[in-house]
């Protein structure tokens, strides 16, 4: 059994396989297995890890102190947008939608 797995009507199954086949996509297709965990537990499936479920951990991260600071100077300095920016932009999008 994969390290990843869901309960699905009282069977365990392997994660990634089984979010690749209701997708009917190929095996090779490169979606991976925290992927495949991110969408069944947003669709309120038992998610395990080597047998063991998975409290939802999803806990809102406190910013911390050098957070604020970074977000504080950037006001300072305002221009074009950065790659920098842009990508940090994009990656609070992905997680913001995994989260959820």
């Amino acid at each position: 059994m994969p390290k990843w797995s869901v309960i699905v009507e009282g069977r365990e199954l392997p994660a990634r396989p089984l979010v690749l086949e209701a997708a009917g996509v190929p095996p090779n297709d490169p979606t991976n297995s925290h992927q495949a965990v991110a969408i069944l537990r947003d669709r309120g499936f038992d998610v395990r890890y080597e047998g063991k479920t998975i409290a939802d951990a999803r806990q809102e991260a406190v910013p911390t102190v050098v957070d604020e600071l970074i977000r504080s100077l950037r006001g300072r300095y305002k221009g074009a947008p950065s790659l920098v920016e842009a990508r940090e932009r994009e990656h609070r999008i992905e997680k913001d939608r995994f989260a959820r």
